[in-house]
């Protein structure tokens, strides 16, 4: 007979699981290009108390917020060199300033991540519904049908999820620069779409304008991702995603700037149940098909944006598993590159989010880009740390550029936290140190168990000891047959053990006398207990056979069909419960499968 041998996924085969540079962007860039839909919105509103004279300030202000995109796109070009590993934020806080800053950043982007998917995808149905009201009842099954579809998507594979998403990515970022050029040419918006006047709630002073630039660094959330998910990207690594990160960068800012100078010239002010993105479509478009294309795109971008969760989160909880910050099931990846455990946790802590706020987008958003300028801030900090380390050629100038970063994301933070504390924002400032708690134990416990098993160190020789093998028996059948075979076959002293109780003589006197008439050449032990306990007369017993390694060999039958496990009697369960709550015996649950 030929044994045929299965080959081993070659590396080109498997790169082929992985990422481009245009699959990067599709991948993982969906959260900062849709936030093109509420980044310039979020500035405007803040702005509009001010009247016209605010709002004049919406292009100053979203070009400090490019600025420090640019910073933000130049650092973490650097972290993806730096740290090929991926992790970004955690990565670098990792190196440079300490595991417990480091789990900080970890906290914050696991936060991050989770509330991508429940906003971007509320946000998506949000914008469906808007256009469809009909669909308003189904808003929270709709939320969970697109969540479902995107996870399944992605467990299939992020370059199976970078293809699906190229074309969406394409036309919307094909959409909004279009809307810009044409904007740019028209003398006169092509159709007015809202109305109202403006009042003067408030002068512009410094803290308005913090707040306003505050708001729209929630267009820089997902900056992060791809220099998290490093990993993900086909050979050289480094090269592919450092394009990917540059390529997000530029063209984040140019639809930013865009909007902002739009906003500006057609005089464009927040209206109830208009968003800003669709006035300054109406004014570049008009009604047309070309409004409804753009509205459309945006749409499906929306929700579809979750899926940059979907390639950072897996890859970041496979580093915190590698270094004991998070249960090792983390690190397990399936075929086509996939961490599914990670994916799994993913889509059910955001289905638990969504499920609590109903679907509702204006419940989640005030959560949301608080923990990301926590992981910037630090991301930046320990970059210029590494330089005044390093000190490679021009680290001055590279640890100045880091330095203004950290300088703005912390007081970006500072002030997101402050002003969207009562709206919920303090969910996320007891969710950051829990989560560093839960990181910490996890930590510990590993490390005791590492501790037991004396990891690190080089252990004496193994000798042969005596051990005993002991089977817990009911009956004489196939099943204690196999079990006591494979018994025989493990230690050197086997013994089958059978557990009696009050009004059961005639049938103990039944499996006596069947056991005599097979004659196993087995030594049977019968144990006789007046409380009808299954598991503690077979512990009592273990307690006799001290100075050896003692077995417990639980046999058990496997069902054919999950149907027929309510068939079972549990009592290995039982059994293997009691004896490793009070038993220092090593317990072995041995299935047997059989057919229907």
């Amino acid at each position: 007979m030929t044994a045929i041998l299965s080959r081993p996924e070659t590396p080109r085969a498997a790169d082929r699981h992985r990422l481009s540079v245009v699959g990067g962007l599709a991948a993982l860039s969906l959260d900062a290009m849709a936030s093109v839909a509420y980044g310039p919105e979020a500035i405007v509103v803040v702005l509009a108390v001010a009247g016209g004279t605010g709002l004049g300030f919406t292009l100053p202000v979203t070009l400090a917020i490019a600025v420090l995109l640019a910073v933000l796109t130049l650092s973490y070009r650097q972290v993806i060199a730096a740290f090929p590993d991926g992790g970004g934020a955690y990565g670098v806080s990792r190196a440079q300033l300490g595991r417990r800053a480091s789990l900080v950043a970890a906290a914050s982007l696991i936060v991050d991540y989770v509330l991508n998917v429940a906003v971007s995808v509320a946000a998506g149905v949000a914008a469906l519904t808007s256009a469809f009201p009909s669909l308003l009842p189904s808003k929270l099954w709709l939320c969970l049908g697109v969540l479902a579809l995107i996870t399944g998507i992605n467990l299939r594979g992020i370059a199976e999820s970078a293809r699906a998403f190229i074309v969406p990515t394409a036309v919307f970022v094909g959409s909004i620069l279009t809307v810009v050029v044409v904007g740019l040419f028209r003398d006169a918006p092509a159709a007015t779409v809202a109305s109202g006047s403006l009042q003067n709630l408030q002068a512009v002073g410094i803290l308005l304008l913090l707040k306003a630039f505050a708001n729209g660094c929630a267009a820089l959330t997902g900056v992060e991702a791809i220099a998290n998910a490093v990993p993900s990207f086909r050979k050289p690594r480094v090269r592919r995603a450092q394009r990917a990160e540059v390529a997000l960068g530029g063209l984040l800012a140019v639809m930013l700037l865009g909007i902002a100078v739009l906003i500006g010239k057609f005089s464009i002010h927040p209206v109830d149940g208009v968003t800003v993105l669709s006035q300054v479509t109406a004014a570049s478009f008009g009604n047309g098909f070309g409004y409804y294309a753009v509205q459309f795109s945006t749409v499906v971008l929306l929700a579809l944006a979750a899926n940059t969760s979907f390639g950072g989160l897996p890859v970041l909880a496979q580093l915190l598993a590698k270094h004991n910050n998070l249960p090792h099931v983390f690190a397990l990846r399936a075929e086509r590159q996939v961490y599914r455990y990670g994916v799994g946790f993913l889509a059910l802590a955001s289905a638990s989010l969504l499920l609590l706020a109903n679907g509702d987008m204006n419940t989640l958003v005030p959560l949301f880009a608080i923990g990301v300028f926590v992981g910037f801030t630090l991301s930046q900090t320990g970059m210029v740390r590494h330089w005044f380390r390093a000190r490679p050629r021009c680290w001055r100038r590279k640890a100045a550029l880091n330095g203004f970063g950290a300088l703005l994301t912390g007081l970006a933070a500072i002030v997101v936290a402050a002003t969207k504390f009562a709206e919920g924002g303090w969910l996320i400032v007891v969710a950051l140190p829990l989560l560093v708690l839960l990181m910490e134990w996890v930590h510990r416990s590993y490390r005791r168990i590492g501790d037991r098993l004396e990891l690190g160190r080089v252990p004496s020789p193994p000798r042969p000891d005596r051990s005993l093998v002991v089977v817990p028996v009911h009956a004489v059948s196939r099943l204690t047959r196999d079990a006591l075979a494979a018994a025989l076959s493990l230690g050197d002293h086997v013994e089958a053990v059978h557990v009696t109780h009050p009004e059961e003589e005639a049938s103990a006197r039944e499996f006596v006398e069947a056991w005599e008439r097979w004659h196993p050449e087995v030594a049977l032990v019968q144990l006789h207990d007046e409380r009808r306990r299954l598991g503690e007369p077979i512990v009592e017993h273990l307690r006799r056979h001290d100075g050896c390694h003692v077995f417990v060999l639980v046999a058990e039958v496997e069902p054919e069909h999950v149907w027929q496990r309510v068939l079972q009697n549990r009592r290995g369960a039982v059994l293997a419960r009691a004896l490793r709550r009070r038993s220092d015996a090593v317990v072995c649950r041995m299935r047997f499968r059989i057919g229907a």
